[in-house]
This record gives structure tokens, sequence and C-alpha cells, in this order.
């Protein structure tokens, strides 16, 4: 390949590109990163990190609440939201300095700047064109904002990590698992939250029993949910935000957030021009290779609009460098992933739905369990626990874990384990339980 600048030109520093960069170098390919904002990309600067650090702080409020019940006098307290944004903001760049770390120490070049394909072996960044005998597209999402008028008075995710102060007031839209963070966020740090989504019930694509739990403890912990409810339009005024929501009422609030979906982030990229087809969605088309209808260029992570998840992403980065230089042909595999969603309570779940389980098992078992946790006895605190289990009755085999409540995400990942090794109902059964835990009831329900 000495014909091409490099062997690898990856084009964006998120999970994704970070890791097929790195593993691609370690097997001896001349590999360039290039990044037009931030070293970490979406995940580390303004998504799973700096997200989960909020929620960490959003929490203590309950928990300041619960102390008193177990004996602990507190004074009196105040939340101060710039301290909690600059110790964020120094996090996040300590992350990005390991990141730039990681790619210089395994010998990748990294360009700061706008990268465009201009055809199938180049690439123009930093004011000079490069040639690579394979291109990697791995730029990620981007949030998109509804078009309705006013639409410019709204922020995005993004913006939400970097605000000044702590909104009094904020209107949530939208209905998965971002909007239902940030309503968790906002509420727990004190401010008036409402989370208003056009559907029935929020978090499409869930089991129906997490979907309907969780809104009741959302609505429990003071957030004003409006179901079945469109923003047609946003004015500003001294009073603040006003929006007018689709049966004619509005809501003045003091910031918007709308979390209504991310788009494949691809504008000005050139694919089109290379030849690189994409889906009406925007999404590049990749085989189970991730190579795209271009075969010098491949795409991975949320670009393609799969399964957009940060763990996933740097599985298919993995696969792409050793699809290319390590002389294997690694497929990731898409079942039983396990997901969290760092909501108040945290929301964790792996492999099928009920609904989805009645459509393609051999007969359908549930076992569900509702209870108070052990802590909340003397706290006096009512949140309510959901623990489900899913099994196909013709193997017995546990084909979907749900539940609703603390540490869901820390508990389910083992849980994910067990079910990727095809663990049975009988074996759950057998497992003796740790006591007094909540995991222990996915092992005596």
């Amino acid at each position: 390949m000495a014909e091409f600048d490099y062997d690898l030109f990856v084009i964006g520093a998120g999970s994704a590109g970070v890791r097929a960069g790195r593993m691609a170098a370690s097997h001896g390919a001349r590999v360039a990163v290039a990044e037009e904002r931030y070293l970490g990309g979406t995940c580390v600067n303004v998504g799973c990190i700096p997200k989960k650090l909020l929620v960490y702080a959003a929490h203590f409020a309950e928990d300041f609440e619960d102390a008193a019940n177990f004996g602990w006098q507190v004074g009196a307290r105040r939340f101060d939201w710039p301290a909690l944004i600059a110790n964020k903001d120094a996090e996040i760049r300590r992350l990005n300095g390991v990141y730039g770390d990681v790619l210089r120490e395994a010998g990748v070049n990294i360009i700061d700047g706008r990268a465009t394909v201009t055809d199938a072996h180049t690439v123009e960044a930093a004011g000079r064109r490069h040639s690579a005998a394979n291109i990697l597209i791995a730029t990620g999402g981007w949030p998109t904002v509804p078009d309705f008028p006013g639409r410019e008075h709204v922020i995005t995710s993004n913006e939400a990590f970097f605000l000044d102060d702590l909104p009094p007031r904020v209107l949530v839209v939208g209905g998965g698992y971002v909007a239902l963070e940030f309503a968790g966020i906002f509420n727990g740090m004190g401010a008036e939250t409402t989370l208003a989504y056009r559907g029935p019930l929020f978090l499409r694509g869930f089991d129906l029993d997490v979907r309907t739990h969780m809104a009741q403890e959302v609505a429990k912990k003071g957030v004003r949910l409006l179901f079945d409810t469109d923003i047609s339009e946003v004015t500003e005024s001294g009073a603040g935000l006003t929006a007018a929501l689709g049966d004619g009422a509005t809501l003045t609030v003091d910031t918007i957030l709308t979390a209504t979906g991310r788009a494949p982030n691809i504008d000005g990229l050139g694919l089109e021009a290379a030849g690189v087809d994409l889906n009406f969605k925007g999404a590049v088309v990749v085989d189970e290779t991730y190579r795209s209808s271009v075969p010098s260029i491949y795409a991975i992570g949320d670009v393609t609009d799969r399964v957009k998840l940060t763990p996933v992403a740097i599985a298919e980065g993995a696969a792409v460098a050793n699809t290319l230089f390590g002389g294997d042909a690694p497929i990731v595999n898409y079942t039983d992933i396990p997901t969290a969603v760092f909501s108040q309570p945290n929301i964790g779940t792996v492999g099928l739905t009920e609904a989805r389980a009645r459509e393609v098992c051999d007969g359908v078992a549930v076992y569900r369990s509702v209870f108070g946790a052990l802590k909340h006895t003397v706290s006096g605190r009512d949140e309510q626990t959901l623990m489900k289990l899913i099994v196909e009755t013709a193997t017995d085999r546990v084909v979907g874990v749900h539940m609703v409540g603390p540490e869901a995400g820390e508990i389910i990942q083992g849980l994910a384990v067990a079910m990727r090794a095809g663990a049975t109902k009988a074996q759950f059964d057998a497992t003796i339980g740790i006591h007094p835990t909540a995991a222990e009831e996915f092992v005596t329900m």
C-alpha cells in the first residue's frame, strides 16, 4: 500500500474511530485520524460521560432527604450549577488528553480540522490532500430539532452541558432515553421540570411494563408528564419562552430542550459525490463488514444508524481494524445487547421485550416482581423497583431481563453474560442469591 499516504484514514475521533485507528496501527498499518471538534466524540464530550456525572449530582437531592431517617443531621444545602459544570469540564479535558495520548502512543497521526472525502482514496483535511488505501467514516450522530416556528430559541443536549446557570423552569421535549435522563437531571437539581412527548407513552421500543412503571415513578418524583402533546411554536418574551402545545394550551419556561432524535453526521463530508450510498435517513449503507457501496470506504457507529450505543461502536471499530489488517474477519453479534437508561430511577434491559418474545418464541412465561427496596423501609420514600424475566417455555431459556430501580445498569450487565451463555430459568432458580440485595430477586422470583 506504499502508493498511498496512509493505509487507513479515519474521519472522526469518537469511540468508534479511536478504537479502529488504534487497533489498525497496532497491526502495523499507517493510520491518520481527523477530528474537527473534540477527541472522544459524543460519548466523552456531550453524551454518556458528562450525562452520568450530572445524574450523580442530581441524585444527591434525594440522598440528602433520605439521610435524616438514617440518623444524619444534614444542614442547609445549596446547589451550585457552575461548580458542577466546571468540575465536569475538567474531567472531560482530562479524557480528551487520554484519547490523544492513546492515539499518539499507537503511532496514529492526529489531524485537527474538518475532513472531506473527495474520491474513493482521497481525503482533504488541514489544507492538504491525503491519499489512503481505506477510508473509515466514524463521524457519529448530531441532535436534530423539529421544524417549528421559534426553533432557534430551543437547545439540544449538546448545549445543555454548557448552560451558564441552572434554569428555574425547564421543558424537555421528547420520549427517548435522552429526554428522560435530562428530565431527571433538571428535576433532581431543583428545576420545575415538564416532559412533553407526542406519543401516548415514552420509551418506545422498551418493554411495556418498563414504560408504564417508569411513567409512574417519574411522576412521583415531581416531573410533570404531558403525553400526546406536540410543540407547535415557541415564542420569546420577558417572561421566558412560551411553547404552544398541540391542544391549544401554552407553557412558559426558561429553557426548552428538544431531545427528539439524532441524525447521521454526514453533512458536507462529500460522501454522495464520492459515490457512497446513503439511506432515507442519511445514514451510510454498509454490509456485514462495514464496507459501503465504495469498496475502499467503510463506516461504523452512529453514522450507520444501526445500534446507537458506544460499546457497539467500539466493537465495530475493532472489527474493521481486524478485518483490514489483522487477518481476521470478526462479525459483531447484535443479539442480546444490554443497555441502561440513566434516568431516575435507572432502567436496565437485555434481550427481548414481552411483546417481541410472544412473536418469536415457542411459548412464553413471564415472571414479574414490584417491590420497595430495603433502603426505603427506613427512608420512607415511595419508590418501587420493577424486575421482569421473560422465558421461552419450550427451552426454559431466559430471553429477556428488564429492571427499573437503583443501579439497574450495574445489575443487568452481569445478567447479560448469563443470557449470552444461554442460561435457563432453572439455572437462575438454582443460583444462590446475595442477601439482602435487590438483585437477589432475579434468582428468587
